[in-house]
C-alpha cells in the first residue's frame, strides 16, 4: 500500500513515540476511533506496524526492511530537508561514493543544479536522478540488480569500489542502535556500505529521526567511523552523548 497523508501522519506519531494507543492517535489526528481502527488494519496488514491490545507499536523485525515503496512514503518531508541540507554541504567539482536508500535517492535530486561532480553509486535510481545533469559524470557499479529498489549489491560491486577513493561518501542506513551501531538488513547490501566507507575520505551519514533506536540484523559501522551526520530532528538520548564521544558533527536540517 501507499499510505495517504492521514497514515502518513499516523505512522510518524508512532515512530516517534514508538507505540500509541487507539485513542491518542484518534485525538491526535483530530478523527474517530473508527477512522483509526480501519487505518491501522490497513497499515498492519502492510506490516507498517503491529497491533497490540488497545493500540500499535513500530514493528521490531530485525531481519526485514519495511517496502521500498512505503519507505519512500515515509518521513518525505524529512528528507527533503536532509537532502536539502546535504546538498548545501557537498562543494562543487567534488567525487562522491552514493549508496542504496531513500534519502540518498532524496539527496540525488537536491544534488541536480551542482557542477562538476562525479559520482560513483550502486543506486540505479540515483544514476538515472544524477544523468539529468550534464554537469555530472555518473559512474554504476557492476554487480546484481535487486528488482525490489534496483540497489546493485554482490562481490562483483564491493570489487568495483574498491578501485576508487573519493572525496565524500553519502550513505543512508536502516538502523541507529543504542550502542553506535549502525545497521541493516541485507548483508549484500552491508558489504557493499562498508567498502563505500572505506575508500572515502570523509563520510557523511543522512538518516531521519525515525532510525534512532531501530533494530536490524547486520552490523555495518560505528558512529566513530562517521565524520558528518545529516538528520531531521535531535537525536534521543543516549545519542547526543555518543555523536559527541565519537565527534561526528550533527546537521539538524530545518524546515
Amino acid at each position: 500500500m501507499t499510505p495517504n497523508p492521514r497514515q502518513l501522519k499516523l505512522l510518524q506519531h508512532v515512530n516517534e513515540h514508538s507505540s500509541s494507543t487507539v485513542d491518542q492517535l484518534a485525538s491526535h489526528l483530530g478523527v474517530t476511533v473508527q477512522t483509526v481502527r480501519r487505518d491501522l488494519q490497513r497499515l498492519c496488514e502492510a506490516k507498517l506496524l503491529t497491533r497490540f491490545h488497545g493500540g500499535v507499536r513500530v514493528p521490531n523485525s530485525t531481519i526485514e526492511n519495511i517496502g521500498y515503496r512505503q519507505r519512500e512514503s515515509l518521513h518525505a518531508e524529512g528528507k527533503r530537508r536532509i537532502a536539502q541540507a546535504v546538498a548545501r554541504a557537498v562543494p562543487n567539482g567534488c567525487s562522491l561514493l552514493i549508496n542504496i536508500g531513500t534519502t540518498t535517492e532524496a539527496i540525488a535530486r537536491a544534488l541536480l543544479q551542482h557542477i562538476g561532480l562525479r559520482v560513483i553509486t550502486n543506486n540505479i535510481n540515483v544514476a538515472s536522478i544524477l544523468s539529468l545533469n550534464p554537469d555530472c559524470e555518473v559512474i554504476v557499479t557492476g554487480g546484481v540488480v535487486r528488482p525490489r529498489d534496483y540497489g546493485i549489491v554482490g562481490e562483483a560491486t564491493v570489487d568495483f569500489i574498491r578501485q576508487f577513493k573519493v572525496d565524500i561518501a553519502l550513505i543512508g542506513i536502516s538502523g541507529i542502535e543504542s550502542d553506535g551501531s549502525l545497521r541493516d538488513y541485507d548483508y549484500r547490501e552491508v558489504k557493499v556500505s562498508q567498502a563505500i566507507i572505506a575508500h572515502a575520505r570523509e563520510v557523511w551519514l543522512a538518516t531521519d529521526a525515525s532510525k534512532f533506536n531501530r533494530p536490524a540484523m547486520v552490523r555495518v559501522a560505528e558512529l566513530k567511523q562517521i565524520d558528518r551526520l545529516f538528520t531531521d530532528a535531535p537525536p534521543p538520548d543516549p545519542f547526543p552523548d555518543l555523536l559527541a564521544h565519537a565527534q561526528v558533527q550533527c546537521d539538524i536540517a530545518q524546515g
